[in-house]
């Protein structure tokens, strides 16, 4: 699964956004790109107005704000999974306190 954040430097939204994707990728697997827009001029006049903008697998998911609890849903909804147990580094399922 792939999760693409457009934004650019000095966007508190964006740094928010991203802390939050970090966050979520610690319990669901998929690969971030992060998309200054200041580096393509389409994306700058596509996006200038709606970052930061995050797309998952190629949909537009958020635009501004991102809730973690949200992003984490749509992640799972995406994966086609319900909530799936946490596992060790050998496969293990972990309960849960």
């Amino acid at each position: 699964m792939r999760v693409e954040i457009y934004s650019k430097p000095d966007c508190p939204l964006c740094e928010k956004a991203k802390r939050i994707i970090q966050q979520v990728q610690t319990r669901i697997r998929f690969d971030l790109t992060e998309v200054n827009i200041e580096e393509d001029r389409g994306l700058f006049e596509r996006f200038q107005f709606d970052i930061p903008v995050i797309f998952i697998d190629g949909q537009k998911a958020f635009k501004h704000r991102v809730e973690e609890r949200e992003l984490e849903r749509r992640l799972r909804l995406t994966l086609g999974t319900s909530v799936a147990p946490m596992a060790d580094k050998v496969g293990n399922k972990v309960p849960k306190d």
